[in-house]
Parts: C-alpha cells; structure tokens; sequence
C-alpha cells in the first residue's frame, strides 16, 4: 500500500507540474475563446509567443474579447507558399474566397508581393486609420531601395530585417583569418569545410542575402568610370555567380534552417556563416563569457546589405477579418514595435526574451525606448552605408537566383568540393579553374531577368531544365577536378 501511495504521488506531481510550471498566459482557450485569429508566419517560437500574448492582452483592453492565436508554422516561405497555392486553388474550385487563414506575418517581401499580384491580400485599414504611422519620419515607402508597402496597401513591413556575417574568433584564428567585412571575404579559400550556408530554395530571407551578393558584384562593376553599363552588369553577374561558386564549395553544408548557421559558428563546428541579424545577436547573446565578451559576432557586410523589410498582411476572405486588422495595428503600433527589440521585463518588452528585431517605425527611436532596446546602440536607418539595392537588376530573376544556387551549387555539392579540393592541392591551376567557375551557361542576357523554364508554372518543365543545368555543372566540376590532378601530378614529377 506505502508503495502505491509513493507511486499515486509521483503519478500525481508529474501530471501537476506542467500547470505549476506554465506562466499566466493571455491568449485564450481555443474553446472559450470570443475570438480565433489564424495566422501563417515562418517566425520563430518566441515571435509567435510574445506576439500572440501581446495583441491578445491589447485586444481585451480594447475590445473586451478574448482571443485565441492559432499559429500555422509549415516551415520558411517556400512551404508556406506551397500551402496558399493548394488552399487557395481548392478554394477556387468550390467557389470560396478564402482559406481559412487569417492573416500572413513574417517572410521576405517577394513572397508578400507575389501573392498581391494574384489578388489574395485585403486592403490594410491601418493607412486610413492612423495616416501619421507612414511618413518620412515613421514608415515611409522607399528607402535604399526597399519597399515598406505598396500603392494599394494591402502589405507594409513590420519589423526590418539585415543580412550579414557571424563569425567565430577562435576560428578565425585557428585558421589565420581576419575579420570577415564583406561578401567576398567568405570566398576565401582557407574557409574550404568551415563556412556554413543556408539552402535559398527554402527561405525567402536567405534568398534575399544572395540577390544582395549578386546585387553588390554588379553594382561594383557598374560603378567603373566610363565603362559600358550593359556590359559591365553582365560582367557584375558572372562574377557574382562565380562568388557564389566559392562560397558553396567552401561550405560545410547547406542546412534548412537559418537558425542552425549560427548555432553551429558560436560552438565552433563551422568558422562563419552567412546570417540574418537578429539571429546573430540572439546566438551572441546565448554565448556570451563571463566577462561579457562572446566568440560569436555578427557583422553587416560593407557596402553589401540593405535594410529589407519584414511584411504583415490580411487574407481576402479572411474568417476574422475585424480582429485580423487590428492584429496588424497592433503591430504597427508604438507598443508592437517597440516589442520587437526591448529587453525581456521592461515597459513594452517581451515576458521571456528579447527578440533581436528592428521595428520599422522611425519615430519609436526615441531615446525612452532606446535605453530599454537590447541593440539600443543607434538607428538602423543610420548605419547602412552606401548600398541601394535596385531591384531592376535581379528583381526580376530573385527565383531563378534560388534555384541556381541549388542547381550550381547544392545538387552536385560532392563534385564540387572534390574538385575544389584538387584544385587548392594543385595550387590553383589556371586551366582547372576557368572549367570550375565557367557559368557562360547562365550568362545575364539569357537569364538576369529570369529563366521562364525554371519559373515555369508546371513542374516536369522546372525539373527537365534544372537536370540539364545541374548535368553540365556536375561535369564542369569533375572535369576541373581532372586537370587538376594532372598538374599536380605533373609538378611532382622528378
């Protein structure tokens, strides 16, 4: 009997402890809830948490409603993308205007933009409401030629976003390297098996980090005085695909999660890595010493990142569209921006954590909420450097740039690390290099606004064009590999 009490009690604390643990929380049951709010974000957990609980307690001062956040989470923008297309075509089909989803938060601008262009997004009634929130000295419209929103506002950023470099001290100087500063330092060759990259095909943000690569190279090359500005973009092109050529056979891997570059950089597996901004800072912080220095840092490229917006949007058809609406005002608000980077406990800030962000708004880098801001060291406005992205140079072919850097350098990643070891061990053979990092094949006239078989609506034709590409990649890779060998063993010789 004393044993079965022991084993009833055990029985009991397990079953209890979760709910002694669980923190108040003011999102609702789903089943007692007034209201549901669905949304589809590619955001991480302490995103999806904090915000739920902060519109879910602005919402019941407001409304005196409860709601309840029903967060879809199918994976980055690509996933997400597959997910509307299927709903909203059998919605089509049995005459509905909507999927069943509220509201659309997080992911880069294409994927925002793409499905405005298709008609899915409703117009956003927080331009009407609160016309102050969008002006030069809040969210303007442009700015180094970024968008914010559009003419019919059915889509603004919330929250920007930077792309850069995380490194590792430590590494850096296993390896005798400097301080990565710019895109073409991770195209060194000692960073061969230490550089970790993220797959583009699967995440808009990531995708982006390469368009501004690329953007970068052509721009440098447009910027030569006298030169032909045709020529010389074609020129910025090839030389920024063969960039990407370097960083891929540097890389360790190409993971699915964004997240896991960091991670990976702070303990020391991978020596750096291309990275989104709050995920460097967040990883720093995680990994700060005692003496609150850390081994993990993040740094913008010079002259190589703009300041890309993070959109918010509302489904046409949406089943909430009223508490939808005022999830985006909340956001937009002083309160939902300045969510995005206070410290955990302060006025405004996150419960748990801060989240790493940088809130659109000009006008809320007051200096009250600037003292309470975990990166509250200057106004990211103020910091970009020269870079202007202009988006008629790669702005048309940003799904092409995806699906090349898989083709060229994910698909056949074996061959082209073996031949970009050949190619370091023979000491960079001039002939084994011009077979490695020939890409006449993609050249800009043909496809820098796009390839119309790899954006093709039908998949056999994708398929069919990228086996063609990856097949002549793949033997350009094993036959620079060959030469390679053959000078090698050529300077050995007695």
């Amino acid at each position: 009997m004393k044993n079965f009490l022991i084993i009833a009690g055990l029985l009991l604390a397990i079953i209890a402890l979760p709910m002694v643990l669980r923190r108040e929380t003011a999102t609702a049951n789903p089943h007692d809830a007034n209201d549901r709010l669905v949304i589809i974000s590619p955001h991480n957990e302490s995103i999806r948490d904090e915000y739920g609980e902060a519109f879910a307690s602005w919402w019941k001062k407001q409304s005196g409603r409860s709601v309840y956040v029903d967060w879809r989470t199918p994976g980055g923008t690509a996933e997400i993308r597959k997910v509307l297309d299927s709903g909203f075509e059998a919605a089509k089909d049995r005459g509905a205007e909507g999927i069943g989803i509220d509201l659309f938060f997080g992911g880069g601008d294409y994927e925002f933009k793409t499905q405005d262009k298709v008609g899915r997004l409703a117009k956003l009634e927080v331009f009407e409401n609160h016309p102050d929130w969008f002006s030069e000295k809040a969210v303007m419209q442009y700015f180094s030629g970024e968008q914010y929103y559009n003419n019919e506002h059915t889509w603004v950023a919330a929250c920007l976003s930077q792309f850069g470099i995380c490194y590792n001290e430590d590494g850096l100087k296993r390896l005798g390297l400097s301080v990565p500063s710019k895109w073409d330092d991770l195209g060194d060759a000692r960073y061969a098996g230490y550089l970790a990259l993220a797959d583009p095909s699967k995440s808009g943000t990531v995708a982006r980090a390469f368009e501004l690569l690329m953007q970068q190279q052509m721009q440098d090359a447009m910027a030569v005085p006298g030169v032909d500005q045709k020529i010389a973009a074609a020129q910025g092109w090839q030389n920024g695909l063969q960039l990407i050529q370097r960083l891929s056979a540097n890389a360790r891997y190409f993971t699915d999660s964004a997240s896991k570059i960091p991670q990976d950089v702070g303990q020391g597996d991978s020596v750096a890595g291309m990275c989104v901004d709050f995920y460097g800072r967040s990883f720093s912080d995680e990994l700060k010493r005692a003496d609150g220095t850390s081994r993990l840092q993040w740094v913008p490229p010079v002259g190589g990142s703009s300041l890309s917006g993070d959109p918010i949007a509302v489904f046409r058809g949406a089943p909430n569209p009223r508490v939808a609406q005022a999830f985006v005002e909340f956001v937009m608000s002083e309160a939902g921006q300045v969510l995005w980077d206070a410290k955990a406990g302060t006025p405004l800030g996150p419960k748990e954590r801060a989240l790493r962000r940088m809130p659109v708004r000009r006008d809320v880098y007051t200096a009250k909420n600037l003292a309470n801001f975990v990166d509250g060291g200057g106004i990211p406005y103020d910091t970009t450097g020269a870079f202007v992205y202009r988006p008629e140079l790669t702005g048309k072919a940003f799904r092409t740039l995806r699906s090349i850097v898989r083709i060229m350098g994910i698909d056949s990643h074996e061959e082209m690390k073996r031949a970009w070891k050949a190619i370091r061990e023979a000491n960079f053979p001039p002939e084994a290099m011009s077979v490695f990092f020939d890409v006449s094949v993609l050249d800009y006239e043909k496809v820098g606004q796009g390839d119309p078989l790899l954006e093709s609506k039908d998949a056999l034709v994708v398929a069919t064009r990228a086996a063609e590409l990856g097949a002549i990649f793949r033997a350009n890779y094993q036959r620079a590999e060959e030469i390679a060998h053959q000078v090698k063993g050529r300077n050995n010789q007695p």
